[in-house]
């Protein structure tokens, strides 16, 4: 397609207030922009001083200023999930929706040929008078619509969901393995919590998909297919997908610090732990966790957030850890360039706690991958690589919830033992779907996204 053609389209975007829903739709917009397209990204102010450095192409995106009102309930100067606690997002949520007037003006300014957003149920009444398409693009995984945000889930008005309702999928639900079972049911209980005025988790979301012109979703048919078309047949709407949208290889390099470390162990001998940015473990779960890295004899790079009650990792440590493990074991608190670590020819398994970015990162690496879910979501993308495609092993966790040392050590050595059976089995089915799941992939999904999205409106 010439520039000159694609240039004209101007697209909006307009993400959920939550760096997990922004960061994303930055990605995409960065590639849509290498195919220039033009694009208008609304979000607060606090949010575009994080944002900045992903936006790979200032001459084809800009940050247009929202300014959050303020709400009572919510904290003075509060303007993305990261500012309030979980329990106050809902007060976000009212102010993200008091933000409408904002949005209108700026759409009846720029006259985008279509808006991209989620949260914002009412996009669609702003867009349709004035013929302007609208997309609703999902960031996580198709799974975690299937299973509870659609119609058949048939969700009360009037009350919150049971345990006991959640317990059964949806009529027609496509999947017997990727679900949650017993006390996981409780991560979706939110879905019926407010979640601005007078509007719940699930009516918002479902509101958002029913009233678009085309729902999207950030997969690949070859992974989850099957829900994409379940989803696709209880909106009765196209469901159209752009692949993962990982951000471009870092042109950097890791980190000389880890990379000297790394490079002292044989190809494919270390395993490395990390479990996202967001989650904070309580101080025993810590360190039975380390623990089981010390049980498994192999070396080891973990990167955790320091727990519960405790300013430092290496202050939560367990005694004579340190001394015992010098050599072959590392642990720090701060931030690692996970991707980089993840093709380091010595590092042979990633485990994880199977966040829809280190989901497909670890797909898309040579390491065997363990897997130690703690959300929602997280479960459903585990049941997918572990039960469905078979590339991962899961963690087994106590009734209560509890990871052992000992579960996790017996795991993570069944896929590095050579000769097990389980080691071999995930590493030629995980071999197979790299095959599959390649940069041409990728591409393409883009460029059926913008094909479909250049169509007029019907």
């Amino acid at each position: 397609m010439a520039e000159t053609d694609s240039s004209e389209f101007r697209i909006l975007m307009f993400p959920w207030f939550a760096f997990g829903h922004m960061t994303p739709y930055l990605h995409l917009a960065n590639k849509l922009a290498q195919k220039g397209y033009r694009i208008t990204f609304a979000t607060p102010q606090n949010a575009i001083n994080r944002l900045q450095h992903l936006n790979l192409f200032p001459d084809f995106i800009s940050f247009h200023v929202i300014t959050v009102p303020s709400v009572t309930g919510l904290p003075p100067g509060a303007e993305t999930a990261s500012d309030v606690p979980i329990f106050l997002t809902h007060f976000l949520a009212i102010a993200f929706d008091l933000t409408r007037d904002q949005l209108q003006s700026l759409v009846t300014s720029i006259k985008p040929k279509f808006i991209i957003y989620d949260a914002a149920y009412w996009i669609p009444e702003v867009a349709k008078p004035l013929g302007i398409k609208t997309i609703n693009f999902n960031v996580v995984s198709a799974a975690s619509i299937a299973i509870v945000l659609v119609p058949a889930r048939n969700v009360p008005k009037d009350r919150p969901i049971t345990m006991e309702e959640l317990a059964t999928p949806p009529p027609g639900y496509p999947s017997t393995s990727v679900v949650l079972r017993g006390t996981e049911l409780e991560t979706l209980l939110f879905v019926t919590n407010p979640f601005g005025e007078e509007m719940t988790f699930y009516e918002r979301i479902t509101l958002s998909m029913k009233n678009c012109d085309v729902i999207s979703i950030r997969t690949c048919y070859e992974v989850e297919g099957k829900l994409c078309d379940y989803i696709s047949s209880q909106y009765q709407k196209q469901v159209l997908l752009t692949g993962p949208v990982l951000p471009e290889d870092s042109k950097s390099s890791l980190d000389e610090r880890w990379s000297n470390w790394l490079a002292g162990f044989e190809p494919g001998s270390v395993v490395f732990c990390a479990f996202g940015s967001q989650l904070i473990l309580e101080m025993a779960q810590f360190r039975e966790l380390v623990l089981a890295f010390e049980l498994t004899g192999l070396p080891f790079f973990i990167a955790l957030k320091p727990p519960l009650g405790a300013e430092t990792v290496e202050e939560a440590l367990p005694e004579g850890f340190e001394e015992r493990v010098k050599g072959r074991g590392v642990v720090y608190g701060g931030w690692v360039q996970q991707p980089l670590v993840l093709a380091h020819p010595s590092v042979g398994c990633f485990v994880s706690h199977c966040g829809f970015g280190s989901m497909w990162e670890s797909l898309l690496s040579d390491c065997q991958i363990v897997l130690v879910p703690h959300l929602g979501d997280q479960i459903l993308n585990t049941r997918l690589l572990a039960d469905e495609m078979k590339v991962a092993v899961e963690v087994k966790k106590e009734e209560n919830g509890w990871i052992s040392k000992e579960n996790l050590s017996e795991a993570i050595k069944s896929v590095m033992d050579k000769e097990s059976e389980v080691g071999k089995l995930v590493m030629e089915n995980h071999k197979k779907w790299r095959e599959v799941i390649n940069p041409n992939l990728m591409n393409g999904y883009i460029d059926k996204f913008l094909q479909v999205v250049r169509q007029p409106v019907s």
